[in-house]
């Protein structure tokens, strides 16, 4: 789905269905929407709907899947809450917002795990069909939540989602139980309907998805129009809401999830360096899109292979370096963990490599659906001997995009893995994508070598010959005449590439290969401190930017300089970051783990940085983080005092 923009989106018109009933509309510059039910509800699909129809109306948005790991969690209960929450707004935001200003509970266990988000005066839709006493047992609720106050802070309204939706689908000729299960769709029309949004590509959405079985399509679109009509009818709702169409810069749109953009990015590599791209890769939450994604994408020269297990993916990919294409391979922790020795053959080889690592809650299997940033360690170090690797990490699913061509190009200029650290959050999460120009895309493009390089006049290839810019070695693929030559993963001396035991030689070859990581070319980083007056660096990296972000402008609204940085490379680091540190009297530090970042900077730059961590499955809220950064500058002893 993509929308044009000339100054602001296109495609805002209400579509198929048309409101008639006067109602008071209540104009709004953002809304924060949460879909929660049980797993089997359709939450995500509903906010995903919900979504796309913001994008094509134009809105800025961003958005939090939130799911059960199990397949099919227990039903009613707690554990087995799926929601989805989407944020829009007529402005550029950068959360998927702290708290729903709108809650929609499909069941009491919805309403249970989610209401105590719910601002007082914030809505709370409730599906009653579901408040029976056997589910209201099941939750830990001792009195109805319909009859009792406790939900008196909140405006609340009572719909009976399943029985409306049956009614609606009482001619379709489909059973009970199949016409329950469009009452996800009926929730998705009354809230098009409350906040204006288009209705057309929907209904053309469920025709599609459903093209192969046209009555399911059909009953579908109908409990949507219900829905609408339900609201346009009804005396419950008196206010309706509109969010005008965000300013955004003249281009095409598209809404996009972070591993979408990360396998849009590698199609593009691809095309950019001219070669062919194997992902080898094995299944695993929440990585496994990348690979479903770019199976999509052959006709780019784009082969995927399904591996028996994580050490097989990335051998193939590796090899596939090693014959002169590049190799992709994409995990989460667990993965990286077995793929540890090869990422070391790897930087021994000298071969390009891009692993991508979608964080998650852990350690071992730990939280296979919950976002965490607590690999940043693993990453630098998690290999035995000196195993230097360089790390890129994007800051939101949009920038996925660039982060994988920014990691494809160091990998290939330097011909080193590259460990690309996404995360949960990032992955699944969505946000408008500005579409960009191919011919802004970078060269990519690798010279392979085509004759004997060796200094010693024998006519030999020899494969450590280093480029004195780069001191990346000369690749060549195997089979071309004269080239003969031998690596793996034994050490190597250096030039030759002969093994070697030679005590020097390992020393020197050790270091010249962390001295290839460290003279990465990476951009210096950028403070935006806008009235260069913060006393406190925010710092951050991978997907808090968005919470650092949201939290920084509360902040400044409140009277209060700080300054707000954040890392995209994080091995190497930025060359002029110890000159930024020592600029400002505290940095703070969020992260979503026990400090890692901060343990490194403190080692590296002797800063006493200021560690804020979180590690509960879920993104900072701007909320937290801006009370932590007011405190910090509220307690700073005034300047000139000792």
């Amino acid at each position: 789905m993509s929308t044009s923009a000339n100054g602001s989106a296109a495609g805002n018109g209400q579509g198929a269905l048309t409101a008639s009933r006067s109602t008071e509309v209540n104009k709004l510059d953002r809304v924060v929407i949460r879909f929660a039910g049980d797993s089997g509800d359709g939450m995500q699909l509903t906010g995903d709907r919900f979504t796309s129809e913001a994008a094509a109306f134009g809105n800025d948005l961003s958005t939090m899947p939130n799911f059960p790991a199990e397949i099919r969690a227990p039903q009613g209960t707690i554990p087995g809450v799926s929601s989805f929450q989407v944020h829009f707004a007529d402005y550029d935001i950068l959360t998927p917002g702290d708290r729903p200003d709108v809650l929609v509970a499909m069941n009491p266990a919805a309403l249970k795990a989610n209401v105590r988000d719910v601002p007082r005066g914030g809505t709370i839709i409730l599906n009653t069909d579901e408040f029976s006493k056997r589910n209201l047992v099941k939750v830990g609720y001792e009195t109805d939540p319909l009859d009792d106050d406790s939900l008196s802070p909140f405006q609340v309204h009572r719909v009976a989602m399943s029985t409306l939706t049956q009614g609606a689908l009482a001619d379709t000729g489909l059973g009970k139980k199949d016409a329950e299960r469009c009452k996800n769709m009926f929730a998705l029309g009354l809230l098009s309907w409350m906040y204006h949004r288009p209705t057309e590509g929907t209904e053309r959405f469920l025709r599609e998805k459903f093209a192969k079985k046209p009555d399911i399509a059909e009953a579908n679109i109908l409990a949507f129009r219900a829905g609408w009509n339900y609201g346009e009818t009804t005396e419950s709702f008196a206010t309706t809401f509109e969010v005008a169409p965000a300013k955004l810069d003249k281009g095409t749109y598209r809404q996009i999830t972070g591993n979408t953009a990360l396998a849009y990015g590698i199609v593009a590599a691809g095309q950019q360096s001219g070669l062919q791209i194997l992902l080898g890769t094995y299944p695993i939450t929440p990585a496994s899109d990348v690979l479903h994604e770019l199976s999509k994408h052959k006709n780019y020269g784009i082969i995927t292979f399904q591996a028996e297990d994580e050490i097989a993916g990335i051998g193939a990919a590796l090899g596939a370096s090693y014959g002169g294409a590049l190799g992709i391979t994409s995990t989460s922790g667990p993965g990286v963990a077995l793929k540890s020795e090869t990422i070391g053959l790897g930087v021994m080889t000298e071969l390009p490599l891009v692993i991508i690592d979608v964080q998650r809650g852990g350690p071992s299997t730990g939280l296979p659906t919950k976002t965490e940033q607590a690999d940043l360690l693993q990453a630098m170090y998690g290999r035995n001997g000196e195993s230097p690797v360089p790390i890129v990490a994007p800051l939101s699913p949009a920038d996925c995009f660039d982060a994988a061509i920014e990691a494809t190009r160091i990998a290939l200029k330097y011909r080193t893995p590259v460990l690309l650290l996404s995360d949960g959050a990032i992955a699944n999460g969505s946000e408008p994508w500005l579409v960009p120009n191919v011919e802004d895309l970078p060269d990519l493009r690798v010279e392979f070598a085509s004759e004997p390089n060796s200094d010693n006049g024998s006519g030999e290839f020899w494969p450590y010959v280093r480029d004195p810019e780069t001191l990346a070695r000369a690749w060549a693929i195997p089979g071309t005449p004269g080239l003969q030559h031998r690596i793996g993963g034994l050490e190597k001396a250096d030039g030759t590439g002969h093994i070697s035991y030679d005590p020097d030689n390992h020393d020197k070859m050790v270091r010249l290969r962390q001295a290839k990581i460290d003279g990465i070319d990476v951009p210096d980083l950028e403070v935006d401190d806008p009235s260069g007056e913060a006393r406190v660096l925010a710092l951050g990296w991978g997907s808090s930017y968005g919470p650092i972000g949201a939290a920084c402008r509360r902040v400044r609204k409140l009277g209060m300089p700080i300054a707000q940085a954040h890392l995209r490379h994080l091995n190497p680091l930025p060359h002029n970051l110890g000159e930024v540190l020592a600029r400002y009297d505290r940095v703070v530090v969020p992260e979503m783990n026990l400090g890692q970042l901060a343990l490194l900077l403190r080692a590296k730059f002797l800063v006493d940085v200021h560690s804020y961590t979180k590690v509960a499955g879920l993104p900072f809220k701007a909320e937290e983080l801006q009370n932590v950064f007011s405190d910090i500058i509220a307690n700073l002893v005034p300047e000139g005092v000792k």
